[in-house]
């Protein structure tokens, strides 16, 4: 019978659980209906969804045996040349591309000694009343020449391939500890940093402070490197900027050898508006691969938006999603601007506020048909992946399998809580911020999805935005850092800061992120070389050295962020543990909660501290194994290391409750083990 139960229990669709969500059953039965009629569509019944997205083993350049094969879709063109140092950039009759059906699919086949590794080409593509070149929209290679500033695809074909020294690495699937990283600003000097210098000096680092998961920026090719990786023109090329494609499998076989789960960003929420390097008017149309008209462009990011209605446009994106897993061995992806997709108007200043905003004309349900086939795609062709969706609107069911009726996300980025943080932070004096409202804000997630939180991304170290560490302390970083610096504003951001990252690291439902040197505080924020600063690289870099340094305070919050990782994996804390809260109070800006056999205590009053500070806990002896206040995490030291603590019980029968009593320092986080007695 329990079996039975738990058969039904799994096939139960995801709105039958959740009472809020069983009025808008219709639309969520039309939508598993629209997402099965798309796949049948896309299959015809001849191959299963795997084996559709192989578009990129068809299109673009392919060297076999005898010679060359090259595919382009260009339903709009009536005429295509290969030019490039082939045929002296001009376009010749013998490099004319031939319709292959009625497709709109174009075709050439060339002898063997045509190209050769290394070689530049393009496309000229001749349309209606007009012509352009362009690169090959399955283009693996394009390179930007340092001189002219001029892209162009180029053929790879190395004589070597590739041999993996980890090819059955297994990724992480729980208990996510990410670190958001980006290649190219990964290094100290004010240049781009490469895949090789991020293999040989940063993943050892990662692995050290105790991180599990890289989540990498920036890798599918962008023209403008200030996009910080977001406007994509070419999506089967790992960007060159940063080295060969052999330099990035280098590192990704290296960071699986140091036991960490690799996924990238993957952006198929919009593209470049750029023509010659983009897909934008690929063909000679507007809408080739985006919507037509006004919906094909997304004013506020100044970029094209995807029409996920036709099948060709997810023939392109679901073969991108296979291509990475398969070619460079990536576990999994990040999904980005997910919200932008879902919705009609973006998301742009829209507060969703009620169920009714996840059901209603604005939503593009064909963007969540592609979504939801993407995710079968990546789990099907990898069952071991991870997809994680950026989604801040809140559209149930993202996370939840597509046997239940959702979208297939493995986990979903709890957006709200970084928004909190700033929003405490800049609005509400310390002694005034609210324990309980805290709480809710740091465990408000669907029981049914998999969360990941963190208190700070990329996003807020933005210029236009700042990181938690200086909104905190602010220009000071620049006079009072020294450890033999006293100073009240910098020893009220460090402990802060401390604070603000446990509570949310404990917190979190299945993971937790943290953006690249904001761990250590790193001051500043980031801003990539352009017009506006003069086109300095100052910004857009790691300063290491500053948390390495022993006689800066860099390296207290750097050695509290190893500490308070290894404490949650030692105990498990991600994978499944759950939150009990024990005691809160707002006017004493206390919250206490256990987890996994610890317990966490939090004063954030900036004055008052606590003697004998009584709550409730279950019987035995608890031992401190963390404690923020600490000297070695630039605290004042006012508790000793493993200090050992009873709970005592008040009453006199068997069952009179047990109280904890303990000393709460200002502005300090308390972490004990319960020993059972």
């Amino acid at each position: 019978m329990q079996i039975m139960s738990q058969v039904i229990n799994y096939f139960t669709p995801f709105w039958e659980r959740d009472p809020y969500l069983k009025p808008y059953r219709p639309f969520l039965e039309k939508r598993c209906l629209k997402i099965k009629e798309m796949e049948e569509r896309l299959t015809r019944g001849k191959m299963n969804l795997v084996e559709f997205a192989s578009g990129y083993k068809y299109f673009g350049l392919h060297q076999g045996e005898t010679g060359w094969i090259f595919r382009e879709w260009a339903p709009n063109a009536k005429a295509i040349y290969l030019i490039g140092e082939l045929s002296d950039w001009k376009e010749r009759k013998d490099f004319l591309l031939k319709p292959n059906g009625k497709n709109g699919e174009w075709e050439i086949r060339l002898p063997k000694d045509v190209l050769r590794h290394g070689d530049l080409y393009r496309l000229r593509v001749h349309w209606p009343g007009g012509s352009g070149d362009r690169l090959p929209s399955y283009a693996n290679r394009v390179v930007q020449d340092p001189e002219t500033l001029i892209f162009n695809a180029q053929v790879w074909a190395p004589e070597l391939h590739y041999q993996w020294y980890n090819p059955n690495f297994k990724p992480r699937q729980d208990g996510f500890l990410i670190y958001e990283a980006h290649v190219g600003m990964a290094q100290e000097e004010g240049k781009i940093g490469t895949y090789r210098e991020f293999t040989d000096n940063i993943l050892p680092m990662i692995a050290g402070m105790g991180y599990n998961v890289i989540q990498l920026m920036g890798i599918q090719e962008h023209p403008y490197y200030a996009s910080f990786g977001y406007h994509v023109s070419n999506y089967f090329a790992p960007s060159s900027r940063f080295g060969t494609p052999e330099d990035l499998k280098e590192l990704v076989d290296t960071a699986h050898g140091l036991g960490l789960t690799v996924i990238m960003d993957l952006i198929h929420s919009h593209a470049v508006r750029n023509e010659t390097e983009g897909l934008s008017r690929f063909d000679g149309t507007y809408y080739q691969y985006f919507h037509k008209g006004e919906r094909g462009i997304h004013r506020a990011w100044d970029s094209r938006c995807f029409d996920y209605g036709k099948p060709q446009v997810l023939h392109f994106l679901l073969s991108n999603c296979r291509y990475w897993l398969d070619e460079y061995h990536f576990d999994g992806f990040r999904f980005d601007g997910i919200t932008s997709m879902l919705y009609i108007h973006h998301g742009l200043e829209k507060a969703f506020t009620s169920y009714d905003d996840y059901f209603n004309e604005s939503v593009d349900e064909d963007a969540l048909v592609y979504l939801t086939l993407a995710n079968k795609v990546v789990h099907e062709e990898r069952s071991d992946a991870i997809t994680i969706a950026e989604d801040i609107s809140g559209m149930p069911g993202l996370a939840v399998p597509v046997s239940k009726g959702g979208n297939g996300f493995d986990c979903r980025f709890a957006m709200g809580i970084p928004d909190y943080w700033i929003k405490l932070i800049k609005e509400v004096p310390d002694e005034s911020w609210p324990m309980d409202h805290l709480w809710y804000e740091l465990t408000n997630r669907r029981a049914d999805e998999k969360t990941i939180s963190y208190a700070e991304s990329h996003d807020q170290s933005l210029v236009g935005d700042q990181t938690i560490i200086f909104r905190l302390i602010g220009d000071k970083m620049y006079h009072h850092m020294r450890v033999d610096d006293e100073n009240i504003t910098v020893d009220r951001g460090i402990a802060l800061h401390k604070m603000i990252r446990l509570i949310t690291l404990a917190t979190a439902g299945n993971g937790y992120l943290n953006f690249m040197g904001n761990e250590f505080g790193h001051p500043e924020w980031v801003d990539f070389p352009r017009e506006g600063n003069n086109w300095s690289y100052h910004y857009a870099r790691r300063q290491w050295h500053l948390k390495n340094d022993p006689n800066l305070k860099y390296h207290f919050l750097s050695d509290f962020d190893h500490d308070m990782l290894n404490l949650v994996e030692r105990y498990g804390l991600l994978r499944g543990e759950k939150l009990e809260l024990l005691y809160e109070h707002n006017d004493d800006n206390v919250i206490i909660f256990s987890r996994g056999g610890l317990v966490f205590a939090f004063n954030f009053h900036p004055e008052n501290s606590y003697t004998d500070y009584r709550f409730k806990v279950p019987k035995g002896e608890y031992i401190l194994v963390l404690n923020s206040d600490d000297k070695h995490y630039g605290g004042q030291g006012r508790l000793q290391a493993f200090e050992r603590h009873w709970a005592i019980q008040k009453g006199d029968t068997s069952e009179s409750p047990y109280f904890l009593p303990l000393y709460l320092p200002t502005r300090t986080a308390l972490v004990l083990q319960r020993v059972i007695d």
